[in-house]
């Protein structure tokens, strides 16, 4: 596509004489972003200070040892990229899969066995990444290290993580609010409870304060001692399953890669690696005891990686009282957060106050306090890649998607004359329809001329495909040659796949406990057909909440 647009990228690296020179300017860059980080934390005690886990775990002493059938499975799985760390290219390593497979296993029992991950897979080869053309160029802080492994270090990782994960399903682990990286969790699903829960307090004639809060390089600050003890504490890990999980954690390095100049080596102290198979999960276990804090309280809260969302809902007249205990939990997790050595900025968290306008205007007070700043509420703020806005009419959301999604238009019909069918249908799905597609499930229930902006994208993209198709032709018939549902049964679609997964796997819970399957008082011709209870609401916001989308629209 760029080929035939005659789009070249631009250089994203900044001007350079030496390469081995910018390379060491950036790990210096890296590096002292995440000392200055730490040393900010510093004074402050690094302690847990809140409650046990609820439940006592059981003891995990050793991970089982890994069979030639599943390492070779994993080994084929797995991407096939390669980098520079690796001896010899993935793809030759797959194609060789019999042969080696067999010292692979061997290597990965051996690790388990031991409680010793391999010194020569602690290494991270980092390339430097701008996080946005429109970011001045010559400026360090644009570009953020994206971190290369060894991929048979990453092999040994899954096996790892998999025995990790079947003992946190062992218990009740995790917090049932952390959708990231869990299977049949995603930012749709997170949002969906959200928006669920925000649209039936309006419906109560209640507002709801959302807050966004801002987390700088979580993932690289994490104190590795207070992990391991954590581990210990709550996850009931020890043995040589603990001193796997250290040894893979302590004496880890990397080095900075610019074309084929290379960094000298540093250190790292504090973090989990990036780019890494257990990372993520390491992470999740970290923070899972923030969500100790609001046990008990009004205050609702969801967590994606280092997303972390907190909302209170309230009625006008409670506003006063409502926003300063919201602020004092605010608090609370500024402390938890400090205390564990993540770093949040309260400068830059977001605050929408959502509800009625109305009911907005009565309340009696708006702003918030975070850390002795003053925050007040903003018309609208991006979250987990959706605009909310303080009346949930995604009006910014919808306008955000049809301006990007027309821009890949135009761009695609400039070549259009030049591409087969065939191509043309895969881009337009990339680049366009997986904008309409994603998180489509919020729009349920929006009124139709917000909808019919949407149907207007994708009425375009079909007839890109199908240039022959006039405007004044019906538009129906071209969609159904290609198989696409029109934007409001796409909509419908997806909340039927969310929920028939839901009801299947019982995941994820926060969905699960808002699908309450119609049970009824006297036997029924209707009784084995799985119908779901719709709530009696009426107000037009509070049928946008997923509780009565799921029941109103599906019949499972």
């Amino acid at each position: 596509m760029n080929s035939l647009l005659s789009r070249t990228l631009p250089h994203n690296l900044p001007t350079f004489s030496s390469a081995s020179d910018l390379a060491n300017s950036f790990l210096n860059f890296f590096n002292d972003k995440i000392t200055k980080l730490s040393a900010s934390l510093s004074s402050i005690p690094l302690v847990s200070p809140h409650c046990p886990p609820p439940v006592p775990p059981p003891s995990l002493l050793q991970f089982l040892p890994a069979t030639t059938a599943e390492v070779k499975h994993v080994i084929l799985t797995s991407s096939s990229t390669t980098c520079s760390l690796d001896s010899i290219p993935t793809s030759l390593l797959k194609s060789c899969i019999d042969v080696l497979a067999a010292p692979i296993t061997t290597l990965v029992n051996l690790s388990l066995s031991e409680g010793s991950f391999p010194a020569n897979f602690k290494d991270a080869v980092v390339r430097p990444l701008l996080k946005k053309y429109s970011l001045p160029r010559e400026d360090l802080s644009s570009y953020r290290p994206i971190s290369n492994l060894n991929f048979v270090s990453k092999i040994l990782e899954r096996i790892i993580h998999t025995r990790l994960t079947n003992h946190l399903h062992s218990f009740p682990s995790l917090c049932p609010f952390q959708s990231a990286y869990r299977k049949f969790h995603s930012t749709e699903t997170a949002l969906l409870r959200i928006h669920n829960d925000l649209a039936l307090a309006i419906n109560q004639q209640k507002v709801s304060a959302l807050v966004l809060l801002d987390l700088s390089a979580a993932f690289d600050t994490i104190d590795h001692h207070n992990l391991i003890q954590r581990l210990t504490t709550k996850f009931g890990i020890s043995g040589s399953a603990l001193s796997l999980l250290s040894s893979y954690l302590l004496n880890r390095s990397q080095f900075v890669s610019i074309d084929s100049s290379c960094s000298s080596q540093s250190n790292l102290h504090t973090g989990v690696p990036q780019g890494s198979v257990l990372g993520p999960l390491l992470f999740t276990l970290y923070t899972t005891p923030l969500s100790y804090i609001f046990k008990g309280t009004p205050v609702g809260f969801h967590f994606y990686a280092d997303d972390t969302q907190i909302y209170i809902s309230f009625s006008s007249s409670d506003s006063l009282s409502s926003l300063s205990f919201l602020s004092t939990t605010l608090d609370s997790v500024y402390s938890w957060l400090a205390s564990n050595r993540l770093f949040v900025n309260p400068s830059e968290t977001e605050y929408l106050l959502i509800g009625n306008p109305q009911q907005c205007k009565k309340n009696i007070a708006n702003s918030i306090t975070f850390c002795s700043t003053n925050i007040s509420p903003t018309d609208s703020a991006r979250n987990l890649g959706v605009i909310f806005d303080s009346n949930l009419t995604f009006t910014k959301q919808i306008s955000a998607v049809c301006k990007s999604a027309f821009f890949q238009i135009r761009q695609l019909r400039q070549i259009r004359s030049s591409l087969d069918c065939n191509s043309t249908v895969i881009l337009a799905n990339s680049l366009v329809s997986s904008k309409l597609d994603y998180c489509n499930s919020l729009y349920s229930g929006l009124p139709s001329a917000s909808l019919s902006r949407l149907q207007s994208v994708q009425n375009s993209l079909a007839r890109l495909v199908f240039p022959s198709v006039k405007r004044s032709d019906h538009i129906t018939p071209t969609l159904k040659k290609l198989h696409w549902l029109p934007i409001p049964q796409r909509i419908t679609f997806k909340i039927a796949l969310l929920t028939f997964k839901a009801l299947s796997c019982h995941q994820p819970s926060y969905l699960c406990e808002l699908i309450v399957q119609y049970q009824p008082t006297r036997h029924l011709r209707s009784a084995d057909q799985r119908l779901l209870t719709v709530p009696d609401i009426k107000s037009s916001l509070g049928r946008c909440a997923y509780v009565v989308v799921k029941s109103v629209r599906l019949c499972v």
